[in-house]
């Protein structure tokens, strides 16, 4: 497939946006996802004595109490430095609290630690957020909050999680889709469309509040860049509420309908959470307390405050919807009537989100595979976060407030005094991680270049900062332990963010010297603080691989002495060569770097000949043909022989060193041939400057091309027996899995959907689905399922999905506890398992339910827990 090169990318609407973005002629990207989906029990809001934050701001706090760093909200969006918020609150008139936030288990809670019980999916969005789509599906029933949590408590590490879809609240369809839409009409001017479909059976009800919100920051007294003077929201004509900000300006927000405005301040509830008032009567959880119990008076009546709401009370026929409109703008941004060009814009946005996309597929990709593409995308640029915290203030405390215990001082993260994060950042997770951690940001910006290079550089830039990166060069790992230790890829997403957004020639040489300057330190840390003994041999802690190995490698060695990793060995490794990379391509235009390519290709060198021959054979055991982790106690060297990753890490430091780019750097060859012909001894241990035949290009790897073989057939070689023994009976059970969706498929294949495609909607592969076509004669393109629905093919289908569940079953029991976390399909496909499971089964046998509670047929339906990952 040819690939198109950002050279041959169509200018767009979008595009130009982006340009002006970075150019900062105008300021697109002001608004956008970058509300948290969870604030409470993060490290930020935890001012216990010794860092439980789980227990210190659990989710029943979070209604009630004003956070002190950030903000969250459902399906939201906030400006850059989270001044001014909005997200929707609902509520099913079930459900013991106002949903105004995504609810999941706490670390101790969930049988496999913390996570989300919800179902909500990112569909959309452009990199600007001129145009974006969320999805979330709530009940109709009551919300399984406690059954969620005993139940999951009870419940051991090997048993699979309770999920939401399993409590049976979606039984028979009867939940709300709510999606959330918005699209802009200048950098600042934002339409907001809310659409409720009821999917149930029946006519339900549900209240919607859409919330505007200042983030508190007038509580605690003189913060440092903020604005602490109370901002004000007040109803200035019905449909119409003005806001105003010292350091946002004045906006306005517009709304349609009949809905009643709410008014109240976020502010905490001292009464409810610590049994005393505090003189304010109204505060943050207001509306939970007039929607839920009826209380008019937890409302200001003044109609002014710092959280406002338009309440709507929206009864929807089964199978309809209904929509609402809303416009937060600047004022003197739109016209008299802000809903008149409303249905315009959006669909002007939607149009090119589509032109958008279209432009950077690349060539020949078809069509349901760039929907994937997209949606991952959207993934992306929906997990974009307000990041805050700064750890001078959160451990001294505020002055307006108590002091913090003085265990604090002695506690997380107080080695780390100068860092003040307050941007936007890619988080690994709105919900389960939201706080960044460094090296997932790195691999985030490699997908991120492709949409979006600007914001992709800047990242990466922002961590090699000095108020991120530590004086003595350490990087930030995440807000648990900012000081534990991740792989160094930076350096790698830097250079490869610099290879892949512009042709040779024509690329950001500029932002390669910045990151390679900065990358220096970190490098110099990484030399100075993990290598124990000066002998290229290192100890890193947390390398990514954290489950594989004997001990807990970022804690002291219960038997004293140290590690000496291959893994962390072969990370620097890889560091090192693409350091040397990055000095070799900026010394094409300044042969002030050729001393640094010499520097970083001899100190590649010098861990390549440790790696594999200090002490006689390094860290390779030439008997089992494979690299090891030693332990070095009372100078005695002990391998340890588990066979995993750690050893196969070594084979991914190679580096090819381009003879014509070496020619050009007569002062780099000169010392290379020195280096050639001193250190001959070498060649047999290490893929030392091996010359290609083809190219006269030299290969530089840490093992000889003996070993390169050696150790991954060494340690493949014990499971290729058993996996080929299992593999024909495996194939056979995922074939035997999918006769419930025999129908489903047939259609799938009538309208030409590739296996791909089809394994994709129902989690195998496109191997099984291309058996399971030829076993029952299916075709692409051919005859449209014609069975009729009896109750003997129901009964079949029931015999069926027994099997299937068993084989499911067999499955999960191969793939580990891992294989029970399912990962979010799209919306649609959910939507259409829920009903077909539904209408399949009570056309025939009305009122059939099993154990649990759940119609039968939804078995597939589990597959739908989604969080809108990529």
């Amino acid at each position: 497939m040819k690939r198109r090169t950002d050279m041959e990318v169509s200018p767009t609407a979008e595009h130009q946006r982006l340009t002006e973005d970075a150019a900062r002629t105008k300021n697109w990207k002001r608004w956008g996802p970058y509300l948290s989906e969870r604030q409470w029990a993060t490290v930020r809001e935890d001012y216990s004595p010794y860092g439980n934050c789980w227990d210190y701001f659990p989710h029943d706090h979070a209604r009630s109490r004003a956070y002190r760093w950030g903000e969250d909200g459902l399906l939201g969006i906030t400006d850059r430095q989270c001044r001014l918020c909005f997200a929707l609150a609902l509520w099913n008139g079930k459900d013991p609290v106002l949903k105004e936030r995504l609810f999941g288990l706490t670390g101790s809670e969930g049988n496999h630690g913390e996570d989300v019980k919800e179902l909500y999916y990112y569909l959309d969005s452009t990199p600007t957020h001129s145009y974006m789509k969320a999805l979330y599906k709530y009940p109709q029933a009551e919300y399984p909050y406690a059954r969620l949590a005993e139940e999951n408590r009870r419940r051991g590490l090997g048993a699979p999680e309770l999920e939401l879809i399993d409590t049976g609240v979606f039984n028979e369809d009867r939940y709300f889709d709510v999606s959330a839409e918005y699209a802009k009409g200048s950098e600042n001017d934002v339409l907001i469309r809310l659409t409720v479909a009821n999917r149930g059976p029946e006519k339900a009800t549900l209240h919607l509040l859409p919330t505007l919100w200042f983030r508190n920051t007038w509580s605690w007294g003189e913060i440092a860049e903020e604005c602490t003077s109370k901002p004000l929201i007040a109803l200035e004509r019905d449909g119409l509420a003005h806001v105003h900000h010292d350091q946002l300006g004045e906006y306005q927000l517009a709304y349609e309908g009949d809905g009643t405005p709410l008014f109240t301040e976020n502010e905490t509830n001292s009464a409810r959470l610590h049994g005393y008032p505090t003189g304010q009567p109204f505060v943050k959880d207001a509306f939970h307390e007039y929607v839920v119990h009826g209380r008019t008076d937890a409302v200001n009546p003044g109609q002014t405050g710092t959280k406002f709401a338009p309440h709507y009370v929206l009864e929807i026929e089964p199978g309809q919807s209904q929509i609402v409109r809303l416009r937060l703008s600047a004022k003197g941004e739109v016209p008299g009537d802000a809903l008149a060009d409303f249905d315009q814009i959006f669909a002007e946005r939607m149009k090119e989100a589509d032109e958008f996309y279209d432009a950077i597929s690349p060539a020949g990709i078809d069509e349901e595979s760039m929907k994937v593409a997209r949606q991952g995308y959207a993934g992306l640029l929906w997990s974009k976060q307000f990041y805050n915290y700064v750890i001078r203030d959160w451990l001294a405390g505020d002055p307006a407030q108590p002091s913090p215990p003085p265990e604090r001082n002695f506690g997380r993260n107080r080695e780390w005094t100068h860092l003040f994060n307050r941007d936007i950042i890619s988080m690994p997770d709105k919900w389960e991680y939201p706080w960044f951690a460094a090296w997932d940001l790195a691999f985030h910006m490699i997908p991120f270049s492709k949409i979006d290079p600007h914001f992709a550089k800047k990242q990466l830039n922002l961590f090699l900062r000095e108020w991120y990166m530590h004086p003595n060069g350490q990087m930030p790992a995440y807000e648990f332990a900012f000081g534990d230790v991740n792989p160094p890829v930076h350096a790698w997403a830097a250079w490869r963010v610099y290879k892949m957004t512009g042709p040779r020639g024509q690329r950001d040489r500029a932002f390669l010297e910045s990151t390679f300057q900065k990358l220096l330190l970190n490098f110099t840390w990484w030399v100075n603080r993990k290598d124990a003994e000066g002998n290229n041999l290192f100890s890193g802690g947390f390398l990514g691989l954290d489950n594989i190995g004997v001990f807990d490698r970022s804690k002291p060695l219960p038997t004293g002495g140290f590690l000496q990793q291959a893994d962390g060995t072969a990370w620097m490794g890889f560091y090192c060569l693409t350091m040397l990379s990055m000095a070799l391509e900026l010394a094409q235009t300044n042969p002030v770097y050729e001393d640094m390519a010499s520097k970083f290709f001899e100190h590649f060198i010098g861990i390549t000949d440790a790696m594999n021959s200090l002490g006689g054979t390094g860290l390779w055991d030439e008997q089992d043909g494979f690299y090891y982790d030693q332990l070095k106690v009372d100078g005695q060297m002990i391998p340890l022989r588990t066979r995993s990753l750690v050893g196969l890490m070594p084979l991914m430091a190679f580096e090819n060193l381009e003879t014509t780019k070496i020619n050009k750097l007569p002062g780099f060859k000169k010392r290379m041939e020195w280096f050639l012909d001193y250190r001959k001894d070498l060649a047999s241990l290490v893929t030392y400057c091996e010359v290609c035949p083809f190219t006269g290009d030299r290969m530089l790897a840490i093992p000889s091309r003996d070993r390169l073989r050696r150790a991954p057939s060494r340690s493949l070689a014990v499971r290729v027996a058993t996996a080929q023994s299992h593999r024909i009976s495996a194939m056979s059970r995922r074939i035997t899995a999918l006769k419930p969706q025999l129908n489903r498929i047939r259609a799938w294949a009538h309208e030409g959907s590739t296996d791909a495609w089809i394994a994709h909607q129902l989690e195998t592969s496109a191997e099984a689905v291309r058996a399971f076509r030829q076993e029952h004669g299916i075709e692409r393109g051919g005859p449209a399922p014609l069975a009729p629905i009896t109750p003997d093919s129901v009964v079949e289908a029931m015999l069926a999905e027994e099997e299937a569940e068993a084989a499911a079953a067999e499955l999960a029991g191969e793939a580990g506890a891992d294989a029970t976390r399912r990962t979010s399909r799209q919306a649609e496909a959910g939507r259409d398992i829920m009903s077909h499971a539904r209408k399949t089964r009570a056309a025939v046998i009305p009122q059939i339910c099993i154990a649990g509670g759940r119609v039968p047929g939804c078995a597939g339906v589990r597959a739908l827990r989604g969080r809108g990952r990529p």
